[in-house]
């Protein structure tokens, strides 16, 4: 068993997490611009980034862009890995690819704790992701105690590119946002990510 076989019952009952679906995590999370460098490539790509129908080509047109921008507005110390396994504990399942990772960390070789958010694209379903993402964000969880490095919040994030929804983690309490922001949301999304990861902008 692996991250993408929990789903989020499963996720839920497996590790006795609480569950809270009925809040708004970020209202006063403050919306952050875009780079102007991004606005550009977003005019000329989003569009095909869009129309495309693999999780790849989306994490690549309009996900990557993004955590590339939590990158430099961190002035390199968010580290931000893409495809990258994280393997804690085989036995439950907590093990797999991650589609992205972000780390309190300059270093892009290999993931280092503490792990902040970890983002899993969707072709076209968030509901579909958010148990795989979940697994994920209890073995950040794990990842990060065994690194003597525990942090008291993980962040998750589903998205298909055009939709981002976001989760949070507290100990045994997931909560999962009640908002879903849209590419066409730019600076929200970018202003949560980097509240996520700590950032002050």
């Amino acid at each position: 068993m692996c991250f993408r076989e929990y789903d989020l019952p499963r996720v839920q009952k497996d590790f006795r997490l609480a569950l809270d679906t009925n809040r708004s995590l970020f209202t006063a999370v403050t919306p952050v611009a875009v780079s102007d460098s991004l606005v550009r490539f977003w005019q000329d790509y989003q569009s095909l980034g869009l129309a495309l129908i693999t999780e790849k080509a989306r994490s690549e047109l309009l996900v990557a862009p993004l955590m590339a921008e939590v990158w430099k507005r961190s002035d390199r110390e968010i580290a931000v890995l893409s495809g990258v396994e994280l393997n804690v504990d085989a036995s439950v399942g907590l093990t797999g690819i991650c589609d992205f990772v972000l780390c309190r960390s300059s270093i892009l070789y290999y993931v280092t704790a503490p792990v902040l958010v970890a983002v899993e694209a969707k072709r076209d379903s968030i509901p579909d992701g958010l148990g795989q993402c979940a697994a994920e964000m209890v073995a950040a969880q794990r990842f990060n105690q065994q690194a003597g490095k525990s942090i008291e919040t993980i962040y998750g994030c589903v998205t298909t590119g055009a939709n981002w929804k976001f989760l949070r983690l507290h100990a045994q309490h997931l909560e999962i946002d009640i908002d879903e922001y849209s590419i066409t949301q730019p600076d929200r999304i970018l202003g949560v990510l980097l509240h996520c990861c700590g950032v002050k902008v």
